[in-house]
């Protein structure tokens, strides 16, 4: 088990390998549309690519996500198999609509697994913005 300190070390050193090894600019929170964003994330038992609608006026945010959710088909075509829920929860008790894909077995605490996570995470968040990028203009009317 790590200190805290170790583990924020360790932590700081994973973002900045996947920075240095993936120099890319990505979209992430510049999709054009308030509380709308891409998002990675990994910890101790997984890694995570996202797409989570947080906006506070439910309606807003349940029109995004079915918009989103009527092109499931070709969003598995750009992404593979994911998971969706229109009311989830966040740590802090914020409900959001979430689309994410995730991968079991690997840890931000193990560095022989990180470069399997980097690799699902270009692969996915790239799926990701290309399927935005070819409908950005159906989800965004709104």
């Amino acid at each position: 088990m790590f200190s805290k300190q170790e583990a924020q070390q360790l932590k700081k050193e994973f973002w900045t390998a996947f920075g240095k090894s993936f120099p890319r600019k990505w979209i992430l929170y510049d999709t054009k549309v308030k509380d709308l964003a891409f998002k990675f994330s990994a910890d101790n038992k997984k890694a995570e690519v996202s797409l989570d609608i947080e906006m506070k006026d439910e309606i807003f945010r349940n029109a995004y996500y079915e918009k989103i959710w009527s092109l499931e088909d070709i969003l598995k075509d750009f992404i593979g198999d994911f998971h969706k829920e229109e009311y989830f929860t966040l740590e802090n008790g914020k409900i959001i609509s979430k689309i994410w894909v995730e991968k079991h077995g690997v840890s931000i605490f193990n560095k022989s697994t990180w470069q399997e996570i980097y690799e699902f995470f270009v692969d996915k968040m790239d799926g990701f913005e290309r399927f935005y990028y070819e409908y950005e203009d159906f989800i965004k009317d709104i």
